[in-house]
């Protein structure tokens, strides 16, 4: 077996350029295009390019775009202040804090004061409180990315069993929730598993979609999977590479090669889940934008 390649590069160039036609459409008809600002604290510089792409993204769409970059030995006080100035801000439709911020502040406070109405990345209290209910108007960008991959792909995910290997509030509880709400694109049997989980091999075996965002370069090979499985690879992770000019390559938890051998539908890295991250953050800021002028 050999794997098709679910192209998330691909489809994210398809959400793009149906949002940029939805945002000339509203700009032609008298509203100023949506506005999203980022707020980046720190020089990782991961987080840097992630920012840098998000700006093209904005662009490409039609919309505006602000980052707000704050040095590392930023203040708890500052970082607040920003937000809520932002929050006052009439001209501001979306607002994504770029994490991991400085470890003086307060993440999870940062993310609590932000307004939920321009929460363009859903990971607010409150925007999870209505995830958990099932009716997130701007669900968390990566997971609600993960299941428009699987949707455009005609990927079935009623009654599957899925597995993520992955807790975090970024992507495994809020995808879990996702793919096991009623409706299309969703209706699955989600089991999430990590670090504790025992004897994990056996359980990514029992997936027939296999999501995993450990951050441990290659360590899922080809009998952790189940025959036939789709796997999906959250996790990017640098690894030394001599026959690159950088001298290293960007990798996911799973060995790429031996898997394509096993399952039916993979992601690559990179080019499979990053892209479709930023193309659902335009769609939220979108949404955002419209919802703040009556328009749902």
């Amino acid at each position: 077996m050999t794997a098709k390649i679910l192209d998330g590069t691909a489809i994210a160039a398809a959400v793009r350029a149906e949002v940029a036609a939805e945002v000339a459409r509203d700009v032609a008809g008298g509203h100023r295009p949506p506005h999203l600002t980022v707020v980046i604290a720190g020089d990782d510089p991961a987080s840097h390019v992630y920012v840098a792409g998000k700006a093209r993204a904005s662009a490409e769409t039609g919309m505006t775009n602000e980052t707000i970059a704050l040095p590392v030995d930023v203040t708890h006080a500052a970082v607040m202040d920003v937000v809520r100035r932002l929050n006052a801000d009439d001209s501001v439709d979306g607002v994504l804090v770029q994490m991991p911020l400085p470890p003086q502040v307060d993440a999870q406070a940062v993310m609590s004061a932000l307004d939920p109405a321009k929460d363009a990345d859903g990971l607010s209290p409150y925007s999870l409180g209505r995830l958990l209910q099932g009716e997130a108007p701007m669900p968390p960008c990566t997971p609600s990315g993960i299941v428009e991959m699987l949707r455009r792909e005609g990927i079935d995910t009623q009654g599957a069993r899925v597995v993520i290997v992955n807790r975090s509030m970024l992507v495994g509880r809020p995808l879990a929730m996702l793919l096991s709400n009623r409706g299309a694109g969703a209706n699955a049997t989600v089991t999430i598993a990590h670090t504790g989980t025992r004897d994990l091999p056996a359980v990514m075996r029992e997936a027939e979609i296999l999501i995993t965002g450990m951050g441990q370069a290659g360590t899922v090979t080809a009998d952790m999977i189940r025959p036939g499985a789709v796997v999906v690879d959250v996790s990017v992770v640098r690894v030394p590479d001599a026959t690159r000019k950088t001298g290293t390559r960007l990798v996911g938890d799973v060995d790429f090669e031996a898997a394509c051998e096993v399952a039916s539908w993979i992601t690559p890295v990179p080019g499979g889940v990053g892209p479709m991250t930023i193309a659902m953050l335009m769609k939220n800021t979108l949404t955002a934008a419209r919802a703040r002028r009556g328009v749902r």
